[in-house]
């Protein structure tokens, strides 16, 4: 045995032939992407709290290393990444529900410069009927909605922003005060594809 942070994984498999058919077919737009025919962004929301994920860290026997926490208080985010590191965001304190989802979306729909493609999760502010309803006139201006198949975060890149986001760019002083954590949130997002880049390379088209 050894010591390790435990990960949180779906309780499901996916069905085998439904992954392997979705798999298959984000394939094909990556390579469309790369050839420069479409955009194609990754898209879902994460929360950062004053109650902090905790990961591994050094300390010497006499220091006194530590993450304050306080329930209830937190940031959500709402995101679309590039797998070369272009980031688009959104923070707020409310609630990411379908309106909100809604709205970005359509405010993109109005600037896009050639077809995009977001790929999103079954979450429920994903597929609510707001949105199912104007994805008819969203792939009219250019916007396509493409959805994961159930229990499958892995085939999402922006869920290893999150996680570099909460586990890496934030450090333990961050955490002190509300405020402090928002703004240095908003600092590392907004860094994303200068200072701050996650190496997608080493990952395979899926």
């Amino acid at each position: 045995c050894r010591y390790k942070r435990i990960r949180k994984r779906p309780q499901q498999q996916p069905c085998a032939e439904t992954y392997a058919y979705k798999r298959e077919a984000l394939a094909e737009l990556e390579r469309l992407c790369k050839a420069s025919l479409i955009d194609l962004y990754y898209a879902d929301a994460s929360r950062v709290c004053l109650e902090p994920c905790v990961p591994y860290g050094w300390q010497f026997p006499d220091e006194d290393v530590f993450m304050p926490s306080a329930k209830g208080k937190g940031l959500n985010c709402f995101g679309l990444l590039t797998r070369t590191n272009k980031l688009m965001f959104s923070t707020t304190t409310q609630n990411i529900n379908s309106t909100f989802v809604f709205e970005y979306l359509d405010r993109l729909s109005f600037m896009l410069e050639k077809p995009t493609v977001i790929v999103l999760d079954n979450a429920s502010v994903h597929t609510a009927k707001v949105i199912q309803k104007q994805r008819k006139v969203w792939e009219e201006r250019g916007l396509i909605l493409f959805y994961l198949p159930p229990y499958s975060p892995q085939l999402n890149l922006i869920e290893i922003l999150w996680k570099m986001l909460k586990y890496y760019w934030l450090k333990p002083e961050d955490y002190a005060e509300e405020q402090l954590l928002f703004y240095k949130i908003t600092l590392a997002l907004a860094a994303v594809g200068s200072s701050l880049n996650i190496n997608f390379s080493d990952l395979a088209l899926v």
